[in-house]
């Protein structure tokens, strides 16, 4: 079956976080990581039949479920892990929360590797410990990992964990398996615990793969929790249901304790039914299909800012639908091109400090919409760009 990735649906007036947050209705929304597509049809077909019932009450999570992503990264990803690690809640980023709960104390280290994905921050505060980061290294439009700095902060005897993103949010970059390893080899050697976020392990170029943490070796898998979750891939956040793997039976009994503790420990009647719809091989079409265009739209968006806005540098996308674009050739700081394109150019893109000093000159740009949005997008980018060169040029 072929999936119509170009059509355009009209979200406004549907209570969209993505569109309905801007009080202009001129506004372009190329920020919050959501997609502008339908879901894929066998989860719209599977959620159908249970609204069909009418009876929407607490929810017991079936064995079936549970199956369902085993047998998916089983398959998928060739990473097998037995069903009583898992532990479902209602999203990424409460599990997170919860795991750090569960693993430090206030006044303990956590680091990450910035620029990261933001709320990241929040959740590190909440929990009352301290943000570090081992900054990324970029250079010559590549980001890699300072491993002698992550050394150095793993040493810290208040260093308790290393929150990792995998693939990474913002900058798109798929970890190898050697780096991966030696990343866990220093948090296990300092007494670190990992907690991995995968949420957007699905969304990889076609011939790419993302390597699970969790397939690592046994011994690093001991040492980590994993988060993931089919909402970035099928589009459905709202729908609220992630998993944390974890096969330490000592600390899921931790972790599942916070997760009550933070109250969120009852999930949504839907977003079971769609995980377990999504983790199947009508799912994993639908899925591949949404990588090529994915990327399709991604090399478009290159040979744009090629033509038009040469003097921008895009960061090779190995993940995610997040083009992660470096404006250090203008004189503007992040801050200010993303509010001067919000205001006078009415195209609404993430200003990259949002995810740490290290984004300062940086825009996030969400790609995942139909190719004739996207292309609307890049004009009014461009535009305002031009006019602020326009007036640089002025004042000097």
């Amino acid at each position: 079956m072929t999936y119509d990735f170009d059509k355009l649906i009209n979200r406004r007036g549907t209570h969209s976080y993505k569109w309905d947050s801007a009080t202009d209705a001129d506004i372009l929304p190329l920020w919050v990581a959501d997609m502008d597509f339908a879901t894929a049809p066998v989860i719209t077909d599977a959620l159908r039949k249970r609204v069909d019932h009418g009876i929407f009450g607490y929810t017991k999570v079936p064995h079936a479920y549970y199956d369902a992503v085993v047998n998916w990264f089983k398959k998928r990803h060739k990473w097998s892990f037995s069903a009583d690690w898992i532990l479902y809640t209602s999203g990424v980023v409460p599990a997170i929360s919860a795991i750090i709960k569960a693993l430090t104390l206030p006044g303990d280290q956590v680091i990450v590797q910035g620029p990261v994905y933001n709320c990241f921050f929040s959740s590190i505060r909440n929990n009352g410990c301290e943000i570090v980061s081992n900054s990324l290294v970029y250079r010559e439009n590549h980001w890699n990992i300072d491993f002698a700095d992550l050394e150095q902060k793993a040493a810290n005897p208040k260093a308790r964990v290393l929150l990792l993103c995998n693939p990474h949010n913002p900058v798109g970059r798929v970890w190898t398996k050697e780096e991966l390893t030696r990343m866990g080899e220093i948090c296990l050697k300092h007494h670190v615990r990992v907690i991995v976020d995968e949420i957007h392990c699905e969304i990889v170029p076609p011939g790419k793969n993302y390597t699970p943490y969790g397939s690592l070796s046994e011994e690093l898998m001991h040492n980590a929790i994993i988060c993931n979750s089919p909402s970035k891939a099928f589009n459905t956040a709202g729908l609220q249901i992630a998993n944390i793997i974890c096969d330490n039976a000592e600390t899921r009994n931790r972790i599942n304790r916070a997760i009550n503790i933070n109250e969120v420990c009852d999930v949504n009647p839907f977003g079971v039914v769609a995980l377990m719809a999504a983790y199947t091989d009508e799912g994993a079409a639908w899925l591949d299909q949404l990588n090529s265009y994915l990327y399709s739209n991604y090399q478009w968006l290159c040979q744009y800012m090629a033509a038009h806005l040469p003097q921008l540098k895009v960061s090779p996308l190995e993940a995610t639908y997040l083009a992660w674009i470096d404006c250090s050739a203008l004189a503007q700081d992040a801050h200010t091109i993303a509010q001067h394109l919000l205001e006078h150019n009415h195209v609404w893109v993430s200003e990259g400090d949002i995810y740490g000093q290290e984004g300062d000159h940086f825009l996030r740009v969400n790609m995942a919409c139909p190719r004739s949005r996207l292309a609307e997008g890049l004009q009014r980018i461009a535009a305002g760009i031009a006019e602020l060169q326009a007036e640089q040029a002025t004042q000097h």
